[in-house]
């Protein structure tokens, strides 16, 4: 049985299509101005069909290639998630200087951040979580914090500022099912900015160079 095509969750079409994008890009079929250019159309369209003939032009990824293209996708952009046991607190302090927590870190349930006169910088964005909800409890005196998060986890900012300033550019709510990080606290003469280090479309357009490159090496066609 055939389901029409607007009665299919836009989403995954969005998604198949691209998929097409990515792989014919990586294979030199279209440009990078092209690749670009129907990205942008495909994710913001809202019509079905529109984002089909974006990529009515395109052969799907071949049986071989399909296969490393799904594992690399699959690395790329699910969220880590470990199975070993994680701290319940981890405490970063810093006091006329700064610190970063960043790269495949395990979070704990809790992270106590402390910042007088200097500041932090935590890293959500290829961290590995072990727990669906993690606490940033924030204290920021005449001082600066940065909070990246990835876009596929909710955020729920309740940290307050005094003659501060609080910059939450990160998005309301992802997925139910994804890692939920509650930001706590409080900013004094100083400023907290909780905002994504790279927009999916960087993230896109990252991942289909990796795979131009991967590709080529191994003259996946």
């Amino acid at each position: 049985m055939t389901v029409k095509l607007e009665d299919r969750p836009i989403e995954t079409v969005r998604e198949e299509v691209i998929d097409k994008l990515i792989y014919n890009y990586s294979n030199g079929v279209i440009s990078s101005e092209a690749f670009e250019r129907r990205l942008d159309q495909v994710m913001a369209s809202e019509v079905h069909q529109e984002i089909v003939d974006l990529g009515a032009d395109l052969d799907p990824p071949s049986s071989q290639a399909n296969q490393e293209y799904t594992a690399q996708k699959e690395r790329q952009f699910n969220i880590n998630y470990g199975s070993t046991d994680s701290d319940e607190v981890d405490t970063i302090v810093s006091v006329f200087g700064g610190s970063t927590r960043s790269g495949l870190w395990t979070v704990p349930k809790e992270v106590r951040v402390f910042s007088i006169f200097g500041g932090s910088d935590i890293d959500f964005t290829d961290a590995i979580f072990n727990t669906p909800n993690v606490t940033v409890k924030v204290c920021c005196i005449f001082g600066g914090d940065n909070i990246f998060v990835p876009e596929n986890v909710n955020v729920v900012s309740k940290a307050f500022c005094i003659m501060g300033g609080i910059d939450n550019k990160a998005p309301s709510i992802a997925s139910r099912q994804a890692p939920t990080i509650t930001i706590e606290g409080m900013v004094l003469f100083g400023g907290l900015d909780i905002k994504i280090k790279q927009t999916i479309k960087e993230k896109f357009v990252a991942f289909a160079n990796q795979m131009k490159e991967m590709f080529n090496s191994n003259n996946y066609l």
